[in-house]
């Protein structure tokens, strides 16, 4: 069933665990480009929110070291017991009803988590208040909206069915409380909120083997849904999945838009 958080999908679910594998070879390097630009380094303190899977987190652990301290969260943290070890502290956590985890974070950090909690602005102060001056917030959602399309190059039916499988994924979501526009709207949010030195970039991956790893999971962990909600039949389904799997499609996933900002 579709929760109403804004998640679709139980972290607990190995589909939904398969999807949060796909994400981190597709997003990690752009997340951590990013990270290291800040200069985290050792004795850092860093808050991962929402954090779902270890890679990011076991990165940050290298970065800030023996005297540093990375705090995951997330509302289910099945998937993060093999990071809870010096310095990683895993909490169970809700960003928007609970009180922040802790304060003077040199870092707070969220990918793809905004754009589907019920309280977007709340969460948002939460982690800026959570952070010390001068700590850098790095806020990543994707942008559903600025490019609709999983294949760009329409060019046949097995592009035409992925496409109409897309606009199901969307409306699901629209349905279930996200907002499929958000990460463009990242940079205002972040300067309304007060922060200083505001900028953002956004990443589109195309034809990656990461993008077909993506797909693949997100189709069999929303199969039910598209098929109750009448978007898509169980043989539609079965069709696109081994037209991902034969890889003869340019896949693109929605752009990523990194935002950050330096608390005064």
């Amino acid at each position: 069933m579709m929760r109403t958080d804004g998640y679709l999908l139980d972290n607990r679910q190995s589909a939904a665990g398969e999807q949060g594998d796909a994400v981190g070879p597709l997003f990690d390097p752009t997340t951590f480009r990013h990270l290291e630009g800040f200069g985290i380094g050792p004795g850092w303190r860093c808050w991962e929110v929402g954090a779902g899977g270890t890679s990011v987190v076991s990165w940050m652990a290298k970065k800030v070291g023996p005297t540093g301290k990375v705090i995951a969260t997330d509302l289910d943290t099945s998937r993060l017991v093999a990071a809870a070890r010096p310095p990683v502290e895993v909490r169970v956590h809700d960003v928007v009803t609970e009180e922040p985890p802790g304060e003077g974070f040199d870092l707070v950090h969220a990918r793809m988590v905004l754009a589907h909690v019920p309280d977007r602005r709340r969460a948002l102060r939460a982690m800026i208040d959570a952070l010390a001056p001068g700590g850098r917030l790095l806020i990543e959602d994707t942008d559903l909206a600025l490019q609709p399309l999983l294949c760009p190059d329409e060019h046949g039916p097995a592009q035409q069915l992925a496409n109409r499988l897309r606009d199901g994924v969307r409306s699901l979501l629209a349905d279930n409380g996200s907002e499929l526009s958000f990460g463009r709207g990242l940079p205002r949010l972040l300067r309304d909120a007060g922060l200083l030195r505001v900028a953002a970039d956004a990443y589109f991956p195309l034809a990656s083997p990461a993008c077909a790893a993506l797909e693949s999971a997100t189709i069999r962990a929303l199969r039910d849904q598209l098929v109750t909600s009448g978007h898509a039949t169980h043989q539609d389904i079965d069709r696109h999945l081994a037209n991902v799997a034969a890889d003869g499609m340019d896949l693109a996933a929605a752009p990523m838009i990194s935002a950050w900002g330096r608390k005064p």
